[in-house]
């Protein structure tokens, strides 16, 4: 083996082995393992301790793969029906998800002095939440069969199937397509989604027959491959790649889920540690400190933002008080997509891509801390503050009267 590929198997052995110990330090603090591995990735990138420059190209598209294997997880939790259901019922959040999370980030652009177009951007980043990164924690934490877990995918699916509209035209703006060719790759993006989920929803048990193998490894084959080149067909049609995966996820039914699990299940905790890893070397530490107090502001607000939609999401099918908070605490972390975005824009606004990864680094920290933690977040109407005051008022009203009317006095 030459000196190069010698030096590209020595790094990649040295990033995964500090991984490893991340990820037992993680376990032992009681935290999730995903915000240090991006603190990983920032101190072996550009003006971090230690560069990579021969494993650098094999982890961005390991990230890549990534992505697409946490969706194709989380996809394998739901069926069609189950998915078009929750979507239905969640339009009305993925509208308020809209409302509250878009203008943050564009007002923020325009207060800054960004170009409109780029302030369109911005608003972008604030609105939509990283479906890979809530995979892995709604992993991690095993919480999949909680009750708000239908409601934040069906959010995330929204957000996702938005971009189907959002990417595409706003590219055509800042790279001058015509009117005509971006509104045909809206067309066809949508009638893609469209077209996958109606063959899932309806032929869905016999493409997982079909797949099925009594080989693990024809079976693992099939699934990985069949998966990253749809992913990468939907990639080319303007679709996301993440939405490619979750929907094939989505397509499979029946006894193949339970050996996709057995078989998927490592190499996804592979490759989504290396995602993080690769989001935290995109990042030029040395732009962060002239962005980091707009960062700081817009990630706060938009804590409040999509907690609030979580809240208002999962309280709209009667769930409690805790799986409000779990939903709103999981909405919080943002990353691939906002990335993708910024990226659009750093040509017109150089200082959009530094803000851009400060802030997703501020909310992944915050929103993996606050959903681990969410199950002691209480928050109360004020209808029903009121009530609590009352009752305590009552029982004390109660304990008086019986001591003033005691015998023994």
């Amino acid at each position: 083996m030459h000196t190069g590929g010698d030096l590209f198997v020595i790094e990649l052995g040295a990033v995964v082995l500090v991984l490893a110990i991340v990820a037992r330090l993680a376990r032992r603090i009681g935290l999730p393992a995903l915000p240090l591995y991006l603190l990983v990735g920032l101190a072996l990138g550009e003006g971090g301790l230690v560069e990579l420059p021969a494993s650098a190209e094999f982890i961005e598209v390991g990230a890549e793969i990534g992505v697409i294997l946490m969706l194709l997880m989380l996809g394998l939790e739901f069926s069609a029906h189950e998915l078009i259901d929750n979507v239905r019922r969640s339009t009305q959040a993925g509208i308020v998800d809209i409302a509250l999370n878009f203008p943050p980030g564009f007002v923020a652009g325009l207060l800054l002095g960004f170009d409109p177009i780029v302030a369109v951007l911005l608003g972008g980043v604030t609105y939509i939440s990283s479906s890979g990164i809530v995979a892995k924690l709604v992993a991690d934490l095993d919480r999949i069969g909680n009750h708000e877990t239908s409601v934040i995918l069906s959010v995330l699916v929204i957000e996702d199937l938005a971009m189907v509209l959002y990417l595409p035209i706003v590219s055509g703006v800042l790279f001058g397509g015509s009117a005509l060719s971006t509104t045909i790759t809206v067309c066809v993006s949508l009638l893609v989604v469209v077209g996958v989920l109606g063959a899932a929803y309806f032929f869905g048990d016999r493409l997982s027959a079909l797949a099925l193998s009594q080989s693990s490894e024809a079976l693992l084959l099939t699934l990985l491959g069949g998966t990253l080149l749809f992913a990468g067909i939907a990639g080319r049609l303007n679709l996301s790649t993440a939405v490619g995966a979750f929907v094939v996820g989505v397509a499979l039914s029946g006894d193949i889920v339970s050996h996709a699990r057995g078989l998927l299940l490592p190499l996804r905790n592979l490759f989504a540690a290396v995602f993080f890893v690769f989001f935290g070397l995109q990042v030029d530490l040395d732009l962060v400190p002239d962005v980091a107090v707009a960062a700081v502001v817009i990630a706060a607000v938009t804590v409040v933002t999509k907690f609030a939609t979580g809240w208002i999401a999962a309280g709209r099918v009667a769930i409690g008080r805790p799986g409000r908070a779990r939903a709103g605490a999981a909405l919080i972390a943002h990353g691939e997509f906002s990335i993708v975005i910024a990226e659009l824009g750093i040509s017109r606004e150089s200082d959009l891509g530094a803000l851009a990864a400060a802030y997703v680094i501020i909310l992944t920290l915050v929103g993996a801390v606050l959903y681990q933690y969410s199950d002691s977040i209480t928050l109360h109407t004020p209808s029903e503050s009121y009530r609590a005051r009352w009752q305590r008022k009552s029982r004390l009203a109660e304990r008086l009267r019986r001591r003033r009317w005691s015998p023994s006095r």
